[in-house]
């Protein structure tokens, strides 16, 4: 921005070359302004996987999950399955949530990733990215209309969303090819943007080659893990996504990044809270890497 010296001369500067000097400093001043919001990145927790991400100008709705609490079954099979899901009710309405959104990111479709009332309250018409074909004919049978496979890389809005890998469980649990079935296959996703700081949002999946492999080569700023450590009935030692370990791990593997940890306190089979993350946490002094948001908390990079 053009800065005029104080103690030149009023009578030096002709009306001309004030209002000239006034309008340099005005459109620098508006042009910077709208840089930095096309640069911005800002994160909101919604509820257990469910982000919202306002990425360079541009809003992605992750993983909705917006059913009231109590709205289904818990999942046949898991931890505590006797309870209803979500656990919790949304922190804000529905509308609220679908404000804004531009496009929407499914991982996978498990119910609590991608639901009923997400189906029916999203409006048809919305570009949604999934993993892969199959997806995309579910959700395509389900009335949308804009339904893209996130193959290696492609560009939104100026944005551009890279597919990374990841597996939904241990290499024992998946070495039974009914196990694995069942599981399924599952993505993770990086936006990025000239300018902007890359968000990595590595989905339901433990720690695996992959996670390195896309921390490595996208270095993000922002990394966004599943860490509810969800549980199989009789497989306790086997989570089949992130823990309190991982969130540890990340902020070796990611040493610049701020790590934000997710998908807690809301569904049935997780057995990890944020109470319990926050203390360990406190106690291995990662506390200024690691964020644990509360649902419907706005953070901002």
């Amino acid at each position: 921005m053009k800065v005029l010296n104080p103690l030149r001369s009023a009578a030096a500067l002709s009306g001309m070359a004030m209002l000239a000097a006034c309008g340099t400093a005005h459109s620098d001043t508006t042009a910077s302004t709208a840089t930095a919001v096309a640069n911005a990145v800002q994160v909101q927790q919604i509820r257990n996987a469910t982000v919202k991400i306002d990425f360079s100008g541009t809003t992605f709705l992750v993983d909705p999950m917006l059913s009231s609490k109590g709205g289904f079954a818990g999942f046949e099979g898991t931890y505590r399955s006797e309870l209803r899901n979500p656990l919790v009710e949304l922190p804000l309405s529905v509308d609220d949530v679908l404000n804004s959104v531009e496009a929407v990111v499914v991982t996978h479709t498990h119910t609590d990733h991608w639901d009923e009332a997400a189906q029916k309250q999203i409006p048809k018409n919305m570009p949604v990215f999934v993993q892969n074909e199959l997806d995309a004919k579910t959700i395509r049978g389900q009335g949308f209309k804009d339904v893209r496979v996130l193959k290696g890389t492609t560009t939104f809005n100026g944005v551009k969303l890279s597919k990374t890998g990841g597996q939904h469980g241990s290499d024992l649990w998946f070495a039974d090819p009914a196990r694995s079935e069942a599981m399924g296959p599952v993505m993770g996703v990086v936006f990025s943007a000239p300018k902007a700081k890359t968000v990595y949002v590595a989905g339901d999946t433990v720690w695996r080659p992959e996670v390195d492999q896309a921390l490595a080569q996208h270095k993000p700023d922002v990394v966004i893990l599943n860490t509810g450590s969800a549980l199989m009935t009789g497989w306790e030692e086997h989570p089949i996504i992130m823990g309190k370990q991982d969130a540890l791990q990340a902020t070796k593997a990611a040493p610049n990044a701020a790590i934000v940890a997710v998908h807690m306190d809301a569904v049935n089979h997780m057995s990890l809270s944020r109470k319990e993350l926050r203390d360990f946490v406190q106690a291995n002094k990662i506390q200024e890497r690691v964020m644990i948001p509360e649902d419907g908390e706005v953070m901002k990079f």
